[in-house]
């Protein structure tokens, strides 16, 4: 032991993360700022089951998204044969939106007490009562009840909507993260597709009511077979979250002490973000508009296409089909660029652009020049919808993801019953183009306000921060100690230390690490103000 290590004593050790100061910016070679250099690094790793969880999600998604519009699209048939006007019918659709309402509060705090995997396994069996309790109601006289089976799978879809992003959080690395959200986006539409193909396929327009019965019979039958063989795989195989987390920001955000979040507290600090606020009322504005498209495309393409019920569906299949390229594209683009304001803003301009298209086209006679036109729209309307999701989380975090997609899922609900219900009627009174005309005009507001939201990316931020200190911490680190007011320096000049020689060789590794890591908690948010 040195001279100057005797005279420091035998009791000397690393002061606290709390005691360490910054050097001078001319004595450093670093270009970090100080909560950047003080930021916590953490073991992190990606596992190969995390396709396997966003897999099995994406399947439960398909199967409820199935159910929603396994009605609508045959509008004119199930008015029919239960004896029930538009209105009626239609809200076997809006019945999903106005459940989410009441219901996205209490399974955000479970989410977010409980965790992902309670949600999605209740959620998945919700989704395989209400398609069981469809089964029985193949019979005129059983409206009330498919209803009310419909209901329950609506309850199901409150368990869905707000998992892609905290699904992509908790198992996916940084490069991945908008991918894996676009995926599990996907999922749903996927169900949206089917839905619109294979319901005027298992159930045709025929007069004979007992044979209609028969088909109905049976498309509900596959319905609840697939969504018990989903909810058997979600208990077996679903899992909560890796051992290790994926990502630096998801580290962080585990080392939030249960005893210092606050479900309410986070609501509150969410409805105080005003670029949050903004996003939530511009996402609601854009998915809406595709809530009232998706339910009234029946209706749309029989007023100038009378007995095209297959090609009605075949159209719907080709908006969703375009919109899960759409998704797909848009979340590797995020995670190779991070332009998140810039690519939603320009996604959402040219959903108003394929509105406009549609709208003008719908008319002209021609099915292939609707085709077209559709899927112009699907592409960019519903590729916005994993945008709005990552866009929300990165200016909320450390917030949950579950609980700033809830908010945002909420908004989209509102508008999708209010959009539905007035283009309905507008329709009935001025046709289709004065319907669609109003879509734009909603469209256009919600692209104005998308252009006001400040993109303040904070988990991008934390990120970023932690990959620049990885390399300044390995090629030159400058950290200062402060104790018994001596001032100490681990950086180029060791020797001049007055550091015990044992630990001149690992003042970089060992101390960093371990110090580092008993500060960890709660430091993640300081970091966000700078």
């Amino acid at each position: 032991m040195s001279a100057q290590d005797e005279a420091r004593g035998s009791d000397w050790y690393p002061a606290p993360l709390g005691e360490y100061a910054q050097l001078p910016q001319d004595d450093s070679c670093s270009t970090l700022e100080p909560s950047e250099q003080l930021f916590p690094l953490m073991e992190t790793k990606l596992y190969k089951r995390r396709w396997v969880m966003l897999f099995i999600f994406s399947l439960y998604s398909m199967s409820n998204a199935f159910m929603w519009l396994q009605y609508g699209i045959i509008n004119d048939i199930f008015m029919r044969f239960y004896s029930i006007d538009t209105l009626a019918i239609d809200w076997l659709s809006m019945i999903y939106f106005l459940t989410y309402i009441p219901f996205i509060l209490p399974v955000m705090w479970l989410l977010d007490n409980r965790g992902i995997r309670d949600v999605v396994v209740v959620g998945s069996a919700l989704n395989c009562i209400g398609a069981w309790i469809k089964t029985s109601t193949a019979d005129p006289n059983m409206f009330a009840m498919t209803f009310f089976g419909q209901f329950v799978c609506s309850v199901a879809t409150v368990h869905i909507l707000g998992i892609p992003s905290r699904l992509a959080s908790l198992w996916f690395g940084q490069q991945e993260v908008s991918t894996a959200c676009s995926i599990g986006v996907l999922g749903n539409q996927l169900g949206i597709a089917i839905g619109f193909l294979v319901p005027p396929i298992l159930v045709p327009n025929v007069d004979d009511v007992s044979e209609l019965a028969n088909h109905i019979r049976i498309m509900f039958y596959i319905s609840a077979g697939v969504a018990t063989l989903i909810f058997v795989l979600v208990v077996i195989v679903f899992q909560e979250k890796p051992e290790l987390p994926p990502t630096q920001a998801e580290a962080q955000a585990r080392n939030i002490p249960p005893e210092e979040y606050s479900y309410m507290a986070s609501i509150l600090r969410l409805l105080s973000n005003k670029p949050f606020m903004l996003l939530v009322v511009s996402y609601g504005l854009n998915v809406g508009c595709f809530y009232a498209v998706s339910t009234l495309l029946n209706r749309m393409i029989i007023e100038h296409y009378p007995g095209e019920e297959v090609n009605a569906g075949r159209i719907g299949l080709t908006i969703v089909i375009a919109g899960m390229v759409g998704s797909l594209i848009c979340g590797i683009w995020l995670d190779k660029t991070k332009t998140y304001k810039q690519t939603t803003l320009v996604v959402y301009l040219l959903s108003l652009i394929g509105m406009l298209i549609y709208a003008f086209t719908l008319n002209l006679g021609h099915l292939w020049v609707v085709f077209v036109t559709a899927g112009v729209l699907g592409f960019f309307m519903t590729g916005y919808l994993p945008l709005g999701f990552e866009f929300a989380v990165e200016l909320t975090y450390p917030e949950s993801e579950g609980t700033s997609s809830g908010l945002l899922n909420c908004s989209a609900q509102i508008f999708g019953i209010i959009f539905t219900i007035c283009q309905g009627k507008i329709i009935d009174k001025w046709g289709t183009l004065a319907g669609n005309i109003f879509l734009c005009v909603f469209l256009l507001i919600g692209s104005v306000l998308t252009g006001f939201i400040k993109a303040d990316l904070r988990r991008q931020k934390v990120n970023h921060q932690t990959d620049v200190q990885t390399v300044s911490v390995s090629t030159s680190p400058h950290i200062v100690v402060e104790r018994r007011g001596v001032r100490n320096h681990c950086g180029s000049g060791l020797n001049e230390l007055l550091w015990p020689a044992s630990l001149q060789s690992s003042c970089c590794d060992a101390w960093l690490h371990t110090s580092l890591a008993r500060e960890s908690k709660g430091l993640h948010r300081k970091l966000l103000t700078h």
